[in-house]
């Protein structure tokens, strides 16, 4: 079968985002970028085309102009992916699933709550393939979390535990490509909490298998002058009445990417954190620790299929990454991926900001998540 062909709107010249999507999707030899909008400046666009050594005729200056040339070409692309900042997401699917296009996007969905129910409208509409790139649901250890948790090895689940701690954010914005990060045009109401507290919501409830029902949030704004926040804490209620906590700050020194969850349940507890992320740890009620090796022969047939090297060959973000691109790919292919994150876990992570900031705001206490 050949390579899907893929556009991509956003990852411009100095984006970290952007070389990181193309070298995932690209990885596994199902998916090859030939075109894109990489900036909305056609010059920088041009620029950023070269660099991706694309057919320079196919880095456009608009998104309306690539999907109208790429339409009418045999070779045109299968599907786009958008990488921009938040505010662009929700126009360039609007475009894209309107052209036929399918869809796979960076998090958050888009800038707000209304603009995540319009997107699922379009979704809908269009019964085209959508995705979310929820990069730490990819990784083969997380899957085998999620997978002890559905055999029952923990028993019913107590508690949950989700931290993201990053230290980046602690003073200025200004030069970390960071800007648009905390301003509410661009990125919607949230900060910290759209930015890495939704990756720690989604994390929580894709190993658990359970659903946040209510939520108590304390969003703070640390730094002076900032416009949204930057240290959140959430107190978290699932659906089977397991108690959580979520912890996610871009203000804590010392601190780089440091995602990690721990869940408890009434036989045993488990472990993974995303700076280590070969190795998952099982405790059980009699005391005994398992520890769990990326590639080691005691992996589920998912995790295994996800793992690219042997045992003791650290595997990380990019695989990660790429794990979520080969599932897209076998969606567009007609294949099952039933545990790639799409329209319906980008509703509830759009529901889980926008509950955590107006609840924050107002002081609200316990809140319905109700999506």
């Amino acid at each position: 079968m050949r390579r899907l062909r893929m556009g991509m709107i956003g990852g411009g010249p100095g984006a970290f985002i952007g070389p990181v999507h193309r070298i995932a999707a690209e990885m596994d030899g199902e998916i090859e970028l030939v075109a894109g909008v990489f900036s909305s400046n056609p010059g920088r666009s041009r620029q950023a085309g070269e660099v991706y050594r694309i057919d320079p005729e196919r880095a456009y200056p608009d998104l309306g102009t690539m999907v109208a040339a790429e339409k009418a070409r045999a070779d045109g692309i299968d599907f786009v992916s958008i990488v921009s900042p938040n505010h662009h997401h929700l126009p360039a699917a609007r475009v894209a699933l309107g052209a036929g296009l399918p869809v796979i996007s960076d998090k958050p969905a888009t800038a707000t709550l209304a603009e995540a129910r319009e997107l699922a409208g379009h979704v809908a509409t269009s019964g085209l393939s959508y995705a979310l790139t929820h990069t730490y649901s990819g990784y083969p250890l997380v899957r085998e979390a999620r997978a002890r948790v559905l055999a029952g090895d923990l028993g019913a689940i107590r508690k949950v535990v989700v931290e993201y701690p990053q230290g980046w954010l602690a003073g200025a914005a200004e030069g970390k490509q960071a800007e648009w990060r905390v301003d509410p045009a661009r990125s919607g109401p949230g900060g910290c909490i759209g930015d890495i507290g939704t990756h720690a919501f989604q994390l929580a409830e894709f190993v658990s298998d359970l659903e946040v029902t209510e939520v108590l949030a304390d969003l703070g704004i640390v730094v002076p002058g900032r416009l949204l926040d930057d240290d959140c804490s959430v107190l978290l209620r699932f659906s089977n009445g397991a108690r959580g906590v979520l912890l996610a700050s871009q203000i804590e020194v010392g601190e780089m990417n440091g995602l990690r969850i721990r869940l408890y349940g009434e036989k045993g507890g488990l472990l993974w954190r995303q700076e280590q992320p070969n190795t998952l740890t099982i405790h059980t009620l009699d005391g005994r620790t398992e520890i769990v090796h990326a590639g080691g022969s005691q992996l589920g047939p998912d995790a295994a299929a996800r793992t690219r090297t042997p045992t003791g060959h650290p595997e990380g973000y990019l695989e990660a990454f790429a794990n979520i691109y080969r599932d897209f790919a076998a969606v567009l292919r007609g294949e099952s991926a039933p545990l790639l994150p799409g329209i319906e876990t980008a509703l509830r992570g759009m529901t889980f900001i926008d509950t955590a900031v107006r609840a924050s705001r107002e002081n609200a206490g316990w809140v319905r998540l109700a999506v």
